[in-house]
């Protein structure tokens, strides 16, 4: 369906990958996986031509419907939500006009019965066309999908304008998926989403019938919707046949074999080279010399590719701080509505966090699991109650208006001298290498970063400040599988105590101790990890 044949692309001065031959094929759901920078977008932006290959060719059949969602969702002002998405698929919008004008001319009693057989003659293709694409229930399959995707009913109707950045991702998501195409192609679109959205969007793509070439930082997203990955990484494209799971074994197996073919075909150089060494000056060995120098000119060396850097950074031991890190009695909290009335967000809450928890806070979106974070980090008071966090306790809070605090003309090292004032220069250093700023990085500024490098400079920071308690919503917002490993390896052996919201299932399963879900205005306590917190569940 869709092919790749001996892709080779240069950015830049630099080659981003070579010699690229694999194939989608109809109803495949395949992942992208590869470290930042590797050129996995300028894969998407090749196959629907907003770049073109420097060599090679990607084909694909001429009647290919392709659907493409990036994180650049452009404008969309001056339509509705539900304009919006129902305007996704152009053709389905010429035919519904082509029918219309073909009802209007049917109805012109002066028609000529030649002309009136060819308009009903057209009228039956495009009726057919129309259906095959969906046209006859494009507004309720909108409906259904905005609603699924979290836009309420009552939002549908609202100017898409009105809508926060977040919102009009969701919007231009379903703009997407309302198509029905063959292939669709998506860059991160589990970003901006809430866990329930996040399950409902992978079921929905479970049960699509078509195509998906997609890349996400969500492991088990890719592994419940992915069975092949293809792989970026060292100017070279692999394919695995499996899930994202199968993928990080296979590419153990695959890596140990070429570091013995390697080691092998080296021992049979040095064996050579020795040889030839001994025994040029020798015309008795003339030929012999020659018949080797002839070999390792026509071999094929295996090349192992560089392994990523990894450093075992160890933290500074927090102070040990009191049992009780946080007491709660009869907490309740109300927001003021726009119009004033009271909007009840959780109330009755009374229970002690004790020292060593991990903590997770679940719950859908707008529950009020921010809230409750704010509220423990003294962010906002509360409305009736107490929150009395313990005198030896040292927090660090972490959420999205983090990046606030951040100078834009700051380098990274500059910033992290901020937070860190007593550091030295090696320590810095260090902790920016575990964090994934290594070399040159530490010296760009803070105004050309990703959302996912400043996530990880203040996370640095919060997790090497003496911090004894750390309140983390979102921590793995912007970061990519590897820079949330980096964090979870980090939080797991952090001694400290941590409550911390996150809609990755991975995450939370791998560093929940206990879980309190926020939900319709209360908040329960569930004594167990957040697999226990799922099998209570229904």
């Amino acid at each position: 369906m869709l092919n790749f044949n001996n892709i080779s692309k240069i950015q830049g001065g630099e080659t981003l990958y070579s010699k690229v031959t694999f194939q989608i094929n109809p109803g495949e759901k395949v992942g992208l996986v590869g470290p930042n920078g590797a050129g996995k977008t300028t894969l998407f932006r090749l196959i629907i031509k907003e770049e073109r290959p420097d060599t090679g060719e990607i084909s694909f059949p001429d009647k290919l419907r392709m659907a493409y969602f990036s994180q650049n969702v452009g404008e969309m002002n001056g339509k509705t939500a539900l304009e919006v998405v129902t305007s996704g698929d152009a053709k389905v919008k010429e035919l519904q006009l082509r029918l219309k004008d073909i009802e209007t001319k049917l109805c012109d009693p002066d028609l000529d019965p030649d002309e009136m057989n060819k308009l009903l003659e057209e009228m039956g293709d495009v009726q057919t066309d129309f259906e095959k694409r969906g046209g006859y229930d494009l507004e309720s399959r909108a409906e259904e999908i905005l609603t699924g995707l979290g836009v309420a009913p009552s939002d549908h109707h609202k100017m898409i304008e009105d809508f926060s950045g977040g919102w009009k991702m969701r919007i231009a998501l379903a703009k997407v998926l309302v198509i029905k195409p063959d292939l669709i192609i998506m860059d991160e679109p589990t970003n901006y989403l809430d866990m329930e959205t996040i399950l409902w969007l992978e079921n929905w793509l479970q049960n699509f019938e078509g195509a998906i070439f997609m890349t996400t930082h969500d492991r088990y997203f890719m592994n419940n919707v992915c069975k092949k990955i293809v792989e970026v990484a060292h100017k070279c494209v692999t394919v695995y046949s499996g899930d994202y799971d199968f993928y990080e074994k296979e590419k153990e197996i695959r890596l140990n074999q070429l570091k013995s073919e390697f080691k092998k075909q080296q021992e049979s150089i040095a064996k050579d080279e020795e040889f030839i060494a001994k025994f040029k000056a020798r015309a008795s060995h003339a030929a012999q010399v020659q018949s080797r120098v002839k070999k390792l000119e026509k071999i094929d060396r295996v090349i192992v590719p560089e392994e990523e850097e990894t450093i075992d950074f160890d933290f500074p031991v927090p102070p040990r701080g009191g049992d009780d890190v946080v007491v709660i009695k009869n907490l309740k909290k109300v927001w003021k509505n726009k119009n004033g009335s009271d909007h009840l967000i959780f109330q009755d809450l009374t229970t002690t966090v004790t020292r060593g928890e991990k903590l997770a806070v679940v719950g859908v979106n707008g529950a009020g699991k921010s809230t409750l974070l704010k509220v423990i980090a003294g962010q906002t008071d509360p409305t009736s109650g107490e929150v009395s966090v313990g005198p030896s306790i040292r927090a660090g809070y972490f959420s999205q208006f983090s990046f606030d605090v951040l100078d834009p003309e700051n380098t990274i090292l500059e910033q992290i001298r901020v937070g860190l004032p007593q550091a030295s220069d090696g320590f810095l250093r260090n902790l920016l290498a575990a964090f994934l700023f290594r070399g040159d990085d530490v010296k760009k500024k803070i105004k050309f970063l990703s959302g996912g490098e400043k996530s990880r400079l203040i996370l640095a920071v919060l997790l090497s400040q003496n911090n004894n308690f750390l309140i983390l919503d979102e921590p793995t917002n912007h970061l990519d599988i590897k820079s949330r490993e980096v964090l979870l390896n980090a939080l797991k052996k952090f001694e400290g105590t941590i409550m911390f919201v996150s809609h990755d299932r991975f995450f939370l399963k791998e560093l929940s101790q206990k879980v309190y879900e926020v939900d319709k205005n209360s908040v329960k306590i569930f004594p167990g990890n957040y697999d226990y917190y799922i099998s209570k569940q229904g």
